[in-house]
């Protein structure tokens, strides 16, 4: 009987288009923290080899969770660990300094020549001068050992103190990281509403419009200097060595890097009017390395309609397929536009002037203010898009 009502569970969760969650052993949990990192780290590996599917990706995730929940312990223990190092040279330092400051007194009176002269000099007999000379020898051998122990101590607790302020940053980020997993995770499954129809045909269409995007940069090289701000707002370019090779969304899966370079022109544009929108700490890589659910399926594509960036509100709205000096006049959109038959763009047209679009391309090395049909045709948008905050 409970055969049949797994199978029968099974079957309604196949045709409703939904994946039955089962209990997953866990054959890592039980080994040593360092043997368990590498257990997490080889099942990822092989888990990234395979086709993608939504329980795939779902598997990732776990494993990746899992994988940065250890290292977390792992950089816990090393941070205990050396504290109890740290509380003990800081003890042995104090001891020495102690040692160090009351025998300093001394040998400073001991160490003048006059002193050290009349010490040798006012003896009774040479004997007495001889013990005396060379008790002054030990004495001064004796205060250079220990200052050599102090200084030793006193790098060695600088030392151990770096690398625990380093390990604590690096505590902070894993933390993060962990953060970011089980939202992109939680953002996954409420995008696919935990199907594996969804989930395919979300993947697909990001995976096609990435891809136009990479075509349009090519091998596109970084530039220097390209920001420019005015009384409009700001002009970011995607390629910008400030942030070009930052991956949006942590992903790889653009044949290539999915960084701001190569697939950034809607991020970058939406930044761009963020600017002008009165949000000039907006910049492309704050919306590149935002929440996971400004992203579709794990992609590094931009969902559409309302994404948050910095507690920042900010929302794209298709409003037409090609452009009108109308829709200009009621403020800067953004458009999509074809360039040749596997390429896609998208930038911001700033405003219209006698008979001229102008905009801001951030593709294009310092264009600001450009007029767009220097570059493009007019025929080319499939896109208008008003951004509003």
């Amino acid at each position: 009987m409970k055969y049949l009502i797994l199978l029968l569970s099974v079957f309604l969760n196949l045709f409703l288009g939904t994946i039955p969650v089962f209990a997953q052993t866990d054959e890592c949990a039980d080994k040593s923290l360092t043997d368990r990192i590498t257990c997490y780290s080889d099942k990822l590996s092989s888990l990234s080899e395979q086709s993608k599917t939504l329980s795939n990706q779902i598997a990732q995730f776990n494993v990746q969770i899992q994988l940065t929940t250890a290292k977390i312990s792992q950089t816990e223990d090393e941070i205990s660990l050396l504290g109890g190092r740290i509380d003990q040279l800081e003890g042995s330092l104090d001891t020495l300094t102690q040692a160090f400051a009351s025998r300093a007194v001394e040998t400073y009176k001991m160490a003048r020549f006059g002193n050290a002269f009349m010490l040798i000099f006012s003896a009774s007999d040479l004997n007495q001068a001889v013990t005396r000379f060379h008790s002054l020898q030990v004495v001064q051998e004796s205060d250079r050992t220990l200052m050599q122990k102090w200084q030793m101590a006193q790098t060695n607790y600088k030392s151990q103190k770096t690398e625990q302020e380093t390990l604590q940053i690096q505590l902070n980020n894993q933390k993060a990281d962990l953060n970011n997993q089980k939202l992109a995770k939680n953002a996954l499954l409420s995008q696919t509403k935990n199907s594996e129809q969804t989930y395919q045909q979300l993947l697909a269409q990001a995976e096609a419009e990435l891809a136009s995007l990479a075509n349009f940069t090519g091998s596109a090289s970084l530039l220097s200097n390209q920001t420019f701000c005015d009384d409009w707002g700001c002009y970011y370019n995607q390629r910008d060595s400030q942030w070009g090779t930052v991956l949006i969304n942590g992903s790889n899966d653009c044949n290539g890097p999915c960084n701001i370079v190569r697939v950034g022109c809607l991020v970058t544009s939406v930044s761009i009017l963020a600017s002008h929108l009165g949000h000039r700490d907006i910049l492309p890589p704050d919306i590149a390395t935002s929440s996971p659910d400004n992203f579709s399926v794990g992609t590094a594509l931009l969902n559409r309609g309302t994404i948050s960036v910095k507690g920042v509100n900010i929302t794209r709205t298709t409003i037409a397929n090609s452009l009108s000096p109308d829709l200009v006049a009621g403020g800067p959109v953004i458009v999509g536009i074809n360039y040749g038959p596997f390429s896609t763009h998208f930038l911001v047209i700033k405003s219209y002037q006698n008979g001229t679009y102008i905009m801001n391309d951030p593709y294009t090395e310092n264009g600001h203010d450009v007029p767009f049909t220097d570059h493009y045709s007019l025929n080319s948008i499939f896109d208008v898009e008003r951004v509003t905050i």
